[in-house]
């Protein structure tokens, strides 16, 4: 008889979390010659202001109008050659062959899911991008021509934790509006809460902790070991009760991240292990 696997999720956002950058910074600003990134987020966040807009949604378009106004191609290829050289936090490529072994060794069938208000398009042009079940993701429509013409798919703070609830019902098609929104009891969730991580280092990232953590979820604030002030700023986190825990932003074997992940990982195997024995 084959013993049936545990379900499990990692969901991680992407910027700051995976990469100690934006990823409209590396290739794509570079292409538009653009020398300050503040200025375009500036620019996109004075946008938003002036039209009453989704900050997200306004930096898309403005991506959109600063290609066209330096004609440049914009296509979906455009965008994962753009993804090919975004830098990655020390442990990142080989983090997930690594922490699927352990799960699997202790019975756990583990998957990995990218949550983010970035672009999708250039995370999957990223070498991590095969190790991903979905990402969600920012993403654009585009023309006839290829070419990208407007947001598809806007991901902002909130509109973030609806993808949580997909993973956790198994209703993983965006498209599918009805099976999301039905009733269906905890014990009958492909993978619950209590089986999920989310790891993120920002904001951004707050609902979507809040939820995995109150649900019984382990939540994962990570900071740049490099940057003034990061860490104290992920441990308010703590103090607000967001998250369990906060962790620089080294994947690397050993370090406290995979420690905790794999302790996770011992915690679900226990709990499924005693469950079976009360049962």
């Amino acid at each position: 008889m084959i013993k049936k696997l545990i379900p499990m999720a990692i969901c991680y956002d992407f910027d700051g979390t995976l990469s100690p950058g934006n990823m409209q910074e590396y290739d794509f600003m570079k292409a538009l010659d653009i020398k300050n990134s503040k200025k375009f987020w500036d620019k996109a966040a004075a946008v938003a202001k002036e039209q009453n807009a989704d900050n997200i949604a306004s930096y898309m378009q403005l991506m959109i109008k600063e290609s066209k106004d330096k004609n440049l191609p914009f296509k979906r290829e455009t965008f994962r050659n753009y993804g090919k050289n975004i830098e990655l936090y020390k442990g990142v490529e080989d983090w997930f062959k690594r922490i699927n072994e352990y799960a699997r060794k202790r019975g756990i069938f583990l998957k990995h899911y990218i949550i983010s208000s970035g672009i999708k398009e250039i995370i999957e042009g990223t070498k991590i991008a095969r190790n991903f079940t979905k990402v969600y993701a920012s993403s654009f429509m585009y023309g006839p021509n290829g070419g990208a013409i407007w947001p598809a798919v806007v991901l902002n703070y909130t509109s973030k934790t609806q993808y949580l609830f997909r993973i956790n019902k198994g209703c993983e098609d965006i498209n599918d509006n009805t099976r999301i929104n039905d009733y269906v009891p905890p014990k009958d969730r492909p993978i619950p809460f209590t089986n999920m991580i989310y790891i993120g280092d920002g904001s951004t990232d707050i609902p979507c902790m809040t939820i995995v953590k109150r649900d019984g979820g382990h939540s994962i604030a990570v900071y740049k070991t490099n940057k003034s002030g990061a860490k104290s700023k992920a441990e308010n986190l703590i103090t607000a009760n967001r998250v369990n825990v906060v962790l620089p932003a080294d994947y690397s074997a050993g370090k406290p991240i995979d420690t905790y992940v794999k302790a996770v990982i011992d915690k679900i195997a226990a709990d499924n292990y005693l469950q079976s024995l009360e049962k």
